[in-house]
């Protein structure tokens, strides 16, 4: 397992878990993933978690601030992108129709963020490095190695995303199903599918997958530790299999299975 020391502008290189029970949630992915977590403070009795699998940062958590309770956001993982400039790439975001949430802001001297919300609705994150590059490891059991969109207008979000982070699209049909993959040079990074009746009265979002050994095993394993399993595991091809899971908490999150391109 080598160490990441920097993310290619583009790339997804963080995900982030906000929760209502960051004690009940450090229980949930340690059993999940092995993951050793790592509390910093940030004000009176609040933490910020990091999270690690052998000694490597693969994301962090955080429980839900009063201001996001009063607002109703539920649980739910937060994807970050990386970029050169977060006020440059915020600004872009405003020029293509989208929206900033919060920011462009320093996060002490670990990198500078902005949260934005596409057109269609989903919100994401961007982080410009300092000290803090991202995750130390990625695409190994326990880590993140993929990250998804579900839109209402997959046409528009793939306008919005190809310009502002200077992504490449592919798209390929499974069946009834066209799905787009998302491209960083000749490497695939993530991926996009339009929704449908079957995702309810959920909004359109990103959800991070992290990689396992045995996807039937690991969505076992999250009933047993007080979890659900909304999708799966069922293959996507001969060779690769993925489950949707939901934490005890509510938030929503992939596990996948199989070679990465």
């Amino acid at each position: 397992m080598s160490k990441i020391e920097k993310h290619a502008p583009g790339a997804f290189c963080w995900p982030e878990l906000v929760t209502t029970d960051s004690a009940g949630a450090k229980a949930f992915y340690s059993g999940m993933f092995g993951w050793a977590h790592e509390d910093m403070p940030i004000g009176e009795d609040k933490f910020y978690t990091m999270l690690k699998l052998n000694g490597l940062a693969v994301g962090a958590l955080y429980e839900l601030m009063e201001e996001q309770r009063s607002q109703g956001v539920p649980p739910h993982w937060m994807s970050y992108v990386s970029v050169e400039s977060a006020d440059a790439s915020a600004e872009k975001a405003k020029q293509l129709g989208g929206a900033v949430l919060h920011g462009p802001m320093d996060v002490f001297t670990a990198g500078r963020m902005a949260v934005v919300r596409d057109p269609q609705g989903a919100v994401i994150s961007l982080w410009q490095p300092r000290e803090h590059i991202g995750v130390e490891v990625r695409d190994e059991p326990g880590s993140l190695c993929w990250t998804e969109l579900a839109t209402t207008d997959a046409a528009a979000a793939t306008e919005f995303y190809t310009q502002l982070f200077g992504w490449g699209s592919k798209v390929g049909e499974t069946g009834p199903i066209r799905y787009t993959e998302w491209t960083l040079g000749e490497k695939h990074i993530g991926g996009m599918m339009q929704m449908t009746a079957e995702h309810g009265d959920a909004p359109p979002h990103w959800m991070p997958y992290f990689l396992v050994a045995d996807c039937d095993a690991s969505a076992a394993k999250a009933k047993q530790l007080g979890g659900q399993v909304k999708v799966g595991p069922q293959d996507i091809t001969d060779v690769r299999r993925f489950a949707v899971l939901q934490d005890p908490q509510g938030a929503i999150v992939a596990i996948y299975q199989g070679a990465l391109d």
